[in-house]
């Protein structure tokens, strides 16, 4: 894989600094498999001059819509990572302007984007505030262009709490009753757990990926996206790339990536930690529970039975790794 700073779909990986809708504007109908991003969400970082109110959030939105939806496939996904908008008096949730402006924009299209997932990202370190309840999660809005989609559930199934638990009446009593790859991950990613609720840590001063962005999602984030919704040797694209984290999970997972940033400084970030993922050297956090089960326990042991379907399928994803490598 080779970084070029100029777009061609014939590239591994284009990033380009600037605005991101230059870069939308040069991409052909169909393009991208995947678009995963975090878009700045007028909370009053220094990159976000012109983003601090509402009515200037919905304006971004709706300024880019109109191209993402173009450059992306039929069957492919748009995920868009949110938090609130907080003033002296209340707080708003972006998501609920991020429905709105993607359905509106597209209800008339061929394949509207419908949403599939709103899906909930806790972590257990952030501000703590003295009027209200600390927030302590985000969330990623998953829509796809059409009803045929790319969903690969089997890639990012997670360990079971208690993988030995069997049925204890009817017709299955005695048989175990989780699936044998593991379970799904709810619509909570816990500090990253798979659920709907995903519990993944955030980027603070102490993370191993910690870089001078900040507002920086954890790899682990995109990371189950692509796994989940990019078919291998897919295309995936984040137009508000920030610290470069998407492109970084694209390319450990061999997919190939397109990324802008208007801040130069953010941008340089970017570029050196995809370089670092291409070179075997990028920091990362494995993506694990952050609370286990008690080992101990009978029902926590891994049955024989999960042994061997999970060592099958590991062999399978290497194979296929080798397979679909990106070049």
């Amino acid at each position: 894989m080779v970084i070029k700073e100029k777009y061609s779909p014939r590239n591994s990986i284009s990033i380009y600094n600037g605005d991101c809708l230059n870069l939308l504007k040069s991409m052909p109908d169909e393009s991208c498999d995947l678009i995963i991003t975090s878009p700045p969400y007028c909370i009053g970082k220094a990159y976000e001059k012109k983003n601090t109110d509402i009515k200037a959030f919905v304006e971004q939105q709706e300024r880019i819509i109109d191209d993402v939806y173009r450059i992306l496939k039929v069957g492919g996904s748009v995920c868009w990572q949110v938090g609130y908008h907080i003033t002296e008096k209340e707080v708003v949730p972006l998501d609920f302007y991020v429905y709105q402006v993607f359905t509106e924009h597209t209800k008339d299209k061929d394949y509207p984007l419908k949403l599939r997932n709103r899906i909930v990202w806790t972590f257990g370190h952030g501000l703590n505030p003295t009027t209200r309840f600390s927030g302590r999660h985000e969330t990623i809005m998953w829509f796809t262009k059409g009803d045929d989609y790319q969903f690969d559930l089997d890639k990012v199934r997670v360990p079971q709490k208690y993988p030995g638990k069997r049925y204890y009446r009817g017709e299955k009593k005695g048989q175990l009753s989780g699936n044998k790859l593991g379970k799904n991950p709810s619509d909570i990613w816990k500090d990253i757990e798979l659920s709907d609720v995903w519990d993944i840590p955030n980027v603070k001063a102490n993370h191993v990926e910690k870089t001078d962005h900040p507002c920086q999602f954890p790899v682990a984030l995109p990371t189950r996206l692509i796994r989940a919704l990019c078919p291998a040797k897919g295309v995936v694209l984040d137009p508000y790339m920030g610290a470069g984290t998407t492109g970084v999970a694209a390319v450990l997972e061999k997919r190939k990536f397109v990324g802008s940033e208007l801040s130069e400084e953010y941008y340089e970030i970017a570029k050196n930690r995809i370089q670092q993922a291409i070179d075997g050297t990028v920091k990362i956090r494995e993506d694990k529970p952050v609370a286990e089960p008690d080992p101990k326990m009978a029902v926590a042991q891994l049955p024989d039975e999960f042994k061997k379907a999970r060592e099958e399928a590991g062999n399978e994803k290497g194979e296929q790794s080798e397979e679909n490598g990106t070049e």
